[in-house]
């Protein structure tokens, strides 16, 4: 079937493996529970709010990592892949975790993040020490290259980091350069190397054999990059150094380093898989990655609905997003490959992107927010895959307020952003005061340090998190958004996520079903119908500030969630209203 043929698709005869139907719980765990007052979260403040998830309605439990770490990118720069950091616990933590975890019915993944590791990993200290010694091939080193003069040196290619600046790094001991796509504590090991290959092999055995369910696996489409390593096509004139993703990105060999771990891992094992794919939106593409005929992985994040309001590649900007946009992107994975097995992932938060009632949805005042975070958990619930919820998103938290000042962000990515933006400003100006309100601007509305922000679990100092000084300010209004106020208040955003993902396990066309846009056109209204065999379901989500007239068509329905209290009438759908319907 050709990738945009979006016409209804029979999956009713789909295999259904255990995490096909599973809602999947993702937490930041340095921001979501402190259970010794030092200020980080830890694996024993997660350990005591398994009840709270196992209540909401979660089965699997998704964890950030939480490895030995310097944090210089939160965790994902590893320095010890089978340990945890000290700033969150032990190995006998895990366990005790992992064991609560599986005594409750759930299931617990980890993330692996092998496109790089950390420069303090024993691994690389022992491949920068010499050019002979034996793990120097563990790691991507070429030599420098000179300009005409003979005496400037100047990088291996011109490729820019993810985060700003080169990708490159010197090493004046070996004379030599090193590769991070991502910041300079990141070096990107070097999959071509089948020993570096084992070992990762190695570490995943150890984390599944001490129980762990899975994998959510970082950049995974990263690990080949183009043979020779040339230069990037100049796409950005006058910048030293470009866009390079077209030769790191779906390299040459990523699929065959992928069905390998796959042969001598990932099958001999009961677990779920889910790949990190950035920098591509050609479906084709991605769809290599989870064919079930290709024996990779189970699933992928695409990041076609993350980028929407983002110039291409780069995030922290913000363009203007339709809502015909919106539809097209799910449409079109809700449909793709389905008669081959493809299997698609539901999420519009996670810890990489600002949060999704600020994004789609409108946060202006408590009311609108809280009838956006309704709408967009009817958006999340009603669509076919396996579904995964940010922490925090089941309280409707939104982004901090824009009156923060830069000293308020501690992402690396934002602050490398604001550094090279600011530079490049005070040497076109001239002077060492510029404005940055534009820059800071985009940052209230895009940074991924919004979803970072410690979790509201009440009303007290620092919203609960700690009894210390927490390690990222907590958002302004918690005193007012929190696990405590929301928890027993049936008219919460809490209360509803939690009676939409009972709906969800209630009613399997919610998941495997047929999709079918009948708004196709319409800004303003988002409706589909969902159906498997005889049960059919019908979404209508109204995204605008206003009423709007939407015709239903046929009765035969009933109407089971909406976020207002009342029916309303059939055909007029208020500001921001949802309804779920289900045949009868």
């Amino acid at each position: 079937m050709p990738p945009n043929d979006l016409t209804a698709i029979s999956v009713s005869d789909t295999p259904r493996p255990w995490w096909k139907s599973a809602v999947i719980y993702q937490i930041y765990p340095i921001s979501f529970f402190d259970s010794n007052g030092d200020g980080i979260g830890d694996l024993q403040g997660i350990r005591s709010k398994l009840d709270y998830l196992k209540d909401l309605g979660v089965d699997v439990l998704w964890l950030c990592p939480i490895y030995k770490s310097p944090l210089a990118d939160m965790g994902y720069d590893i320095s010890d892949y089978r340990d945890i950091d000290p700033r969150y616990g032990t190995l006998q933590d895990w366990d005790e975790l992992l064991k609560a975890v599986h005594e409750r019915g759930m299931k617990l993944i980890m993330d692996l993040v092998v496109n790089h590791s950390s420069d303090e990993h024993d691994w690389f200290v022992e491949s920068r020490s010499s050019k002979d010694n034996p793990k120097r091939d563990w790691y991507t080193w070429r030599p420098p290259k000179y300009e005409a003069d003979g005496a400037t040196r100047r990088e291996p290619n011109n490729w820019r980091s993810v985060f700003q600046g080169p990708a490159w790094d010197y090493d004046a001991k070996t004379d030599e350069y090193y590769l991070h796509l991502y910041v300079s504590k990141q070096p990107d090991l070097n999959w071509d190397n089948p020993q570096v290959r084992d070992a990762v092999w190695g570490l995943m055995r150890f984390w599944l054999d001490r129980g762990c369910d899975g994998f959510r696996m970082d950049v995974i489409n990263l690990i080949s990059k183009v043979e020779g390593l040339p230069d990037a096509p100049i796409t950005a004139p006058g910048e030293k150094y470009q866009l390079a993703s077209e030769l790191f990105a779906n390299g040459p060999r990523v699929h065959e380093y992928i069905r390998e771990m796959n042969a001598k891992v990932l099958s001999k094992y009961d677990v779920m898989t889910v790949g990190e794919t950035p920098f591509t939106h050609d479906e084709s593409i991605l769809a290599e990655y989870g064919l079930p005929k290709n024996k990779e992985l189970n699933m992928l994040f695409s990041f076609d609905l993350m980028d929407i309001d983002s110039p291409p590649e780069v995030p922290l900007q913000c363009r203007a997003w339709k809502l015909s946009q919106l539809k097209d992107i799910i449409g079109k994975w809700q449909k793709f490959k389905r008669d081959e097995g493809f299997w698609n992932t539901v999420f519009i938060e996670n810890h990489d992107h600002s949060r999704a009632v600020s994004r789609f949805g409108d946060d202006s005042t408590d009311e609108k927010r809280t009838l956006t975070a309704k709408l967009i958990a009817m958006l999340e619930v009603c669509q076919g895959g396996t579904l995964f919820v940010y922490q925090g998103q089941e309280l409707g938290l939104k982004n901090f307020p824009k009156t923060w000042g830069i000293e308020e962000y501690k992402d690396v990515a934002t602050l490398n952003y604001w550094n090279k933006a600011k530079k490049q400003r005070q040497e076109e100006q001239g002077k060492e005061e510029v404005d940055m309100s534009d820059v800071l601007g985009d940052f209230a509305r895009k940074a991924r340090d919004h979803a970072r922000v410690p979790m509201h679990w009440d009303s007290g100092p620092h919203a609960g998190f700690t009894t210390g000084k927490p390690w990222m300010r907590v958002n302004d209004d918690y005193k007012e958004w929190n696990v405590e106020r929301q928890f027993n208040d049936e008219q919460s955003v809490y209360a509803f996520y939690k009676r939409a993902l009972i709906l969800r396990k209630q009613h399997e066309v919610l998941i495997y079903g047929d999709f079918e846009d009948i708004s196709v056109g319409d800004e303003k209204i988002f409706a589909f119908v969902r159906r498997l065999g005889s049960a059919k379901a019908l979404v209508v989500l109204n995204f605008s500030d206003s009423e709007v007239e939407f015709n239903l068509g046929e009765g035969g329905y009933q109407r089971v969630l909406s976020n207002y209290h009342d029916d309303g009438t059939t055909a007029r759908m208020r500001r921001f209203e949802g309804r779920v319907y289900v045949a009868i």
